[in-house]
């Protein structure tokens, strides 16, 4: 039976493009050296994992996000290192092997990578890729990539990338690299990732955690019928922490409501209101908004209901100030992670 006080607890970051004290819109560059400060503040206050997102978009400042982890990496000393998620359809499975077992070296075997398709398309077209080809392009990818992962020489061929025969690709890592698949929420998806052995990532950012049970139980079955031994599943949904349930709600509420609104958009979704946001941080939605007590009540919930062995809380969200996100790091880090393990035993 999986030891629920085990349970990791990480961060996630997009880089999201936020403010100063004065309301200036920071610039990308000052957001990504503030990126790898929230990281050696995780790291500080003994987290798990801190991820950073891959966009191509003007709300996110990183598009390149091992750069970002290296950096962080050189003034880190214990805490993991990963994406959240890589775009691996837009990508070359080879050079994406090839920066993470990179990464691996630099930060003394702390890297891993999250393997998606991401939830926005502007890398496509970017690169060069047919959203036509959007299903094939990922199949295919994660399959190469998952022979890629054995670091042994790989004879491959598919039908979007020129075909590979005994290639060897270096650098080796010194204990193999640990990989995840992101996943929306499809069985397929679910059905994929135990059947090329990659730990699944939930990514819960609507609705309450138990909807997913049903994901979590077929992807356990799905490695039994695979015969793949037992894999971690994670979750990733949003959230924040103040020293009280008020404050962070009202601290985090104009960032939520201006990402929202954004991508709403170009989705047509109807507006956001504080109406919705008290609902979403409320027991049946997927924000982890609140004192330190209650997201920790929270997420002992979602490991419990889900058997999972981690939860990374995305702390960034539009607007939301830096100065907010380091005291919600340092939070989440002192309070809400020795909360949630002794709640769980």
């Amino acid at each position: 039976m999986t030891d629920l006080t085990a349970v990791e607890l990480g961060l996630d970051t997009f880089g999201d493009v936020t403010r100063d004290a004065s309301g200036t819109r920071l610039s990308d560059a000052q957001t990504i050296r503030n990126v790898v400060e929230q990281a050696v503040l995780a790291d500080r206050v003994g987290l798990s994992f801190f991820g950073v997102g891959e966009h191509h978009r003007p709300e996110f400042a990183v598009s390149s996000p091992e750069i970002v982890l290296a950096a962080a990496a050189a003034r880190t000393e214990n805490i993991h290192l990963g994406t959240a998620v890589t775009v691996l359809s837009s990508d070359d499975p080879v050079r994406v092997y090839e920066r993470f077992a990179t990464l691996d070296a630099v930060s003394g075997g702390r890297a891993e990578v999250i393997l998606g398709r991401g939830s926005f398309i502007e890398s496509f077209p970017l690169f060069g890729y047919d959203l036509r080809d959007y299903e094939t392009l990922f199949d295919e990818k994660l399959d190469l990539f998952s022979r890629l992962l054995d670091e042994k020489p790989v004879t491959w061929q598919g039908t979007l990338r020129a075909p590979l025969e005994d290639a060897d690709v270096f650098p080796k890592t010194e204990n193999g690299l640990r990989a995840w698949v992101g996943v929306g929420g499809t069985p397929e998806s679910v059905v994929r990732a135990a059947r090329h052995g990659y730990g699944l990532m939930l990514a819960i950012i609507g609705g309450p955690a138990d909807r997913f049970r049903p994901f979590a139980d077929l992807y356990r079955r799905s490695l039994t019928s695979f015969e793949k031994p037992e894999l971690p599943i994670g979750v990733h949904s949003p959230g924040h922490v103040a020293d009280t349930d008020q404050q962070a709600w009202d601290e985090a509420y104009e960032g939520f409501e201006a990402m929202n609104n954004t991508i709403g958009r170009e989705r047509g979704w109807p507006p956001y209101s504080r109406m919705r946001f008290q609902r979403d941080v409320g027991p049946e939605g997927a924000l982890y908004v609140g004192s330190p007590e209650t997201v920790a009540r929270k997420i002992a919930d979602t490991v419990a209901t889900l058997g999972i062995q981690r939860f990374d809380m995305k702390f960034s969200t539009g607007t939301l100030s830096h100065e907010r996100m380091m005291r919600s790091i340092e939070l989440y880090g002192s309070r809400v992670a020795p909360l949630v393990r002794d709640m769980l035993s």
